[in-house]
């Protein structure tokens, strides 16, 4: 094998063939002509990725490996890790997209040359793009009293630049730097890098966390007057800062502005984030790696704009080291309270009539610690409004997370100094959703919220507020409330807590929806399924016996079932579309609960997901029980989710009900089941179902299909009888109804 050839994992092999792992050990154990391992450990060896698609290409399992496919697997087995792939990776991809003839003319040159002359390349480009010195607004000023002087020295932001890959680094990795280069003529540079980071974060999900695209647009669209409606010119000359950039979101929806600034604690991510912005955007671009409120890159900056998702709920932020730290102009924040830590550097970085926008979680707007840097921050005018979004629409995906909008005020005694707003706006978007509408979809399942009726009613509201000071309320939805009610011992900012409840008339609304409901419980009664008939001598659930009638039938498994053919085995996972546009995702929340698809598919470069058919089952392997879902034609063409798997029976040999049914069984899953210390999760290769004839799945698929549909009627039961309770509870408390 070279010396440099990539290498693949069981996983990544069963990936290129479109096939489940098991099916991989099973090529291993019956082909003894199968590539033999040349990395790893015994638990989980590695292949030379050119001898595995040899071999499948012989045994008429694999036609052509993408070339997607093949330069992800050399970056996912590189030596250095995969970030220090990436990093490799994207200098060449930058280097592509900036003098794409130069890279031509590199790419020509043989192995030997090319990682000295490549590194010369490279680093005039990153010097280009993000070296020099700070940008003409990072200058001390009256916007940013002190900044420079910040409780802990701030190295000099040169320093904390990505560096271009050196001569050594790039020796190493020569076929690694010609297949991005060939994936870059395939796909472009920026599809290229999207493509090969989206891979990496959907591999590490619990490593990162990231901001939905849909929210980081009304972030954006919320501090950027430019980028508040779709057609709007963009604002060419805006300095943007973002001081927790990850992987660039947020500095990514504002566009092609005329500055974007980054810091990010971890370097590697810091170097990874500016490529991307700098394949995404013609802006300049600054990122920088260190701990914001630590080590500040930006010392002395006046911002147009400051964007910013925080790390919540952190202890050590530096609260001791900090204490004396001039950006506390609105008070020292507690030692639980990172988050008001985080506002006020944000507003310390801003211009006066600078746009501040921070996703906070919502404790942040009650918790009695934070009472006086809150109360400060209304005294003084900074913070404007309080957004409340419904849950789903950022991790933690569990709770409401609130969008403050802050505006640095002008200095005072300034010429021209506009006054503080007597006003808070406080907006709870959840309010905006149709009844009973979840937060669960998107990108892994997580931004299924209806994205431009939730931006267009925020915005409208705040481009209200903000044009004239005040905006007409829309009970339970909005209202524009005096500072001063909000200036007690509290100083509670939740927006549910201030918002007068929806004016309705509940009186026809409500009789409608008992109407509803009769009808439904009626249609329920009619199709509540008979008792089955009991068998003679059946034995005990799991009891083994045979012969006698009601002797425990024979089995098979889903994992058997898939190697003879009889059904095929899909896992849901990645899948993007260049303008995130695309199939809505069935999601595990979806399959659960019985709704349709209500999940997006994420932007990114161009990579098919699994899509559903009529007639497929698809199961959730996560901690969920006994579910299995026959998809049906209002479901189909719907691309598959995370944590589900799906089966496509063959309609000659095998009946979806049938197989859904006896997936669904207790004991079946039960025993199909592993357990962490927190959740289950099924291996659905080891399901078992009975072996029978067709006639006789077709009998018992039959009866599982009835049971489908009367446990659709009672969960729509279910859910008009708690609006309607709802309702009347609301109605009486809220004095619309009388007993």
């Amino acid at each position: 094998m070279p010396e440099n050839a990539a290498e693949v994992t069981a996983a990544g092999i069963a990936r290129l063939a479109g096939v489940g792992r098991a099916a991989v050990s099973n090529w291993r154990r019956r082909h003894p002509d199968f590539p033999q391992p040349v990395g790893g450990t015994d638990a989980s060896p590695s292949f030379s990725l050119p001898e595995v698609e040899k071999w499948l290409r012989d045994q008429g399992k694999l036609a052509e490996v993408p070339l997607r496919e093949r330069v992800w697997q050399q970056v996912a087995s590189h030596p250095g890790g995969t970030a220090d792939a990436l990093r490799l990776a994207g200098a060449v991809l930058l280097l592509a997209a900036e003098h794409p003839e130069e890279w031509r003319a590199l790419s020509r040159e043989p192995d030997r040359t090319l990682p000295t002359r490549l590194a010369e390349a490279a680093a005039e480009v990153f010097t280009q793009r993000f070296g020099g010195p700070p940008p003409a607004t990072a200058v001390p000023s009256p916007a940013a009293p002190g900044a420079a002087a910040h409780g802990a020295a701030a190295p000099a932001a040169a320093a904390l630049a990505p560096e271009a890959p050196g001569p050594a680094a790039l020796a190493a990795a020569v076929p690694l730097v010609r297949a991005a280069g060939r994936l870059a003529a395939e796909l472009g540079p920026r599809q290229a890098y999207e493509f090969l980071l989206g891979r990496h974060l959907d591999t590490n999900p619990r490593q990162y966390t990231l901001t939905p695209p849909g929210l980081a647009e009304l972030m954006a669209a919320l501090a950027l007057p430019g980028t508040a409606r779709p057609g709007a010119p963009p604002v060419q000359a805006f300095t943007v800062l973002d001081p927790a950039c990850g992987t660039g979101a947020l500095l990514r929806a504002a566009g092609d502005c005329g500055t974007l600034l980054g810091q990010e604690a971890d370097p590697a991510l810091a170097a990874l984030t500016a490529v991307r912005l700098a394949l995404r955007t013609r802006a300049e671009v600054r990122v920088r790696a260190g701990d914001s409120l630590r080590a500040d890159a930006f010392p002395g900056l006046a911002a147009d704009a400051v964007l910013c998702h925080p790390p919540f709920n952190e202890r050590n932020w530096g609260h001791d080291e900090l204490t004396y730290d001039p950006r506390w102009e609105y008070g020292l924040p507690a030692r639980t309270e990172s988050e008001l830590a985080w506002v006020q550097h944000a507003l310390a970085h801003a211009r006066p009539g600078g746009t501040v926008v921070v996703l906070m979680p919502p404790a942040a707007a009650s918790r009695r610690s934070g009472r006086r840097v809150r109360a400060d921050l209304l005294r003084r005018g900074a913070l404007r409004a309080v957004v409340a979004l419904p849950a789903g629409s950022a991790p933690p995906y569990g709770i409401p997370l609130h969008l403050w909008v802050l505006r640095r005020p002008d200095p005072a005694g300034a010429a021209g100094a506009v006054p503080p707003s007597p006003h808070l706006l406080l907006v709870d978007a959840a309010g905006l959703l149709p009844e009973g509408h979840g937060g669960h979809g998107g990108h892994g399942g997580r931004e299924a919220l209806p994205r431009q009726l939730l931006r267009d009613a925020v915005l409208e509201a705040w481009e209200s507020f903000d044009r004239h000071g005040t905006t007409e309320a829309r009970p339970g939805v909005a209202r524009a409330v005096p500072v001063i009610e909000l200036l007690d011992d509290d100083v509670d900012l939740a927006p549910a807590r201030h918002l007068p409840p929806p004016a309705a008339d509940d009186g026809p609304e409500l009789t409608g929806l008992r109407e509803r409901l009769a009808a439904t419980l009626r249609h329920t009664a009619e199709i509540t399924p008979a008792p089955g008939v009991p068998v003679s001598g059946a034995p005990a659930p799991g009891t083994p016996v045979s012969g006698a009638p009601g002797a425990r039938r024979p089995t098979t498994t889903v994992g058997e079932l898939a190697r003879a053919g009889a059904l095929l085995m899909r896992s849901g996972g990645p899948g993007a579309v260049p303008g995130g546009d695309g199939p809505a995702v069935l999601t595990e929340h979806d399959v659960v609960a019985g709704t349709g698809p209500t999940g997006t598919l994420p932007a990114g470069a161009p990579e098919d997901p699994v899509l559903t058919e009529e007639g497929d089952v698809v199961v959730p392997v996560l901690g969920r029980g006994a579910v299995a879902r026959v998809v049906d034609r209002a479901t189909a063409g719907a691309a598959l989710g995370r944590n589900l798997w799906l089966l496509r029976p063959d309609p000659a040999v095998l009946d979806p009900w049938f197989l859904a049914g006896f997936l669904r069984g207790t004991a079946n899953t039960r025993r199909a089941s592993s357990y962490a210390s927190t959740t289950g999760r099924l291996d659905v290769r080891r399901l078992q179902v009975p072996r029978m004839p067709l006639s006789d799945q077709l009998r018992y698929g039959a009866r599982f299909r009835e049971l489908a549909g009367f446990e659709s009627a009672l969960r729509e039961a279910v859910a008009l009888g708690e609006q309607l309770v709802r309702g009347l509870h609301d109605g009486l408390t809220d004095g619309r109804l009388s007993p």
